[in-house]
């Protein structure tokens, strides 16, 4: 599996990661918002205008991800103090 970022330095356009997949010949998934993998399989969640889309699809892949798939945890000051 190899995941792959949505934005380059000049673009937002998300090529990369297809490019990838295309000159690898492994099949694809894009803006990723959600990942889950079992059995040689990815399941991946993903937003568009109408809503939410579930893909699956085999491994070996490349995922793109949006944003939402890695929202930090944020410490909090108690938290920190036990720390």
């Amino acid at each position: 599996l190899v995941i792959c970022g949505k934005q380059a330095i000049d673009d937002d356009a998300n090529q990369t990661g297809q490019m990838l997949a295309a000159l690898a010949g492994w099949p694809q998934a894009t803006f990723a918002s959600k990942l889950t993998l079992s059995d040689g399989k990815a399941s991946v969640m993903r937003e568009i205008d109408g809503g939410l889309e579930t893909l699956s699809i085999q491994l070996p892949a490349v995922v793109t991800t949006d944003l939402r798939l890695n929202e930090p945890r944020y410490a909090t000051l108690p938290n920190i103090m036990k720390a």
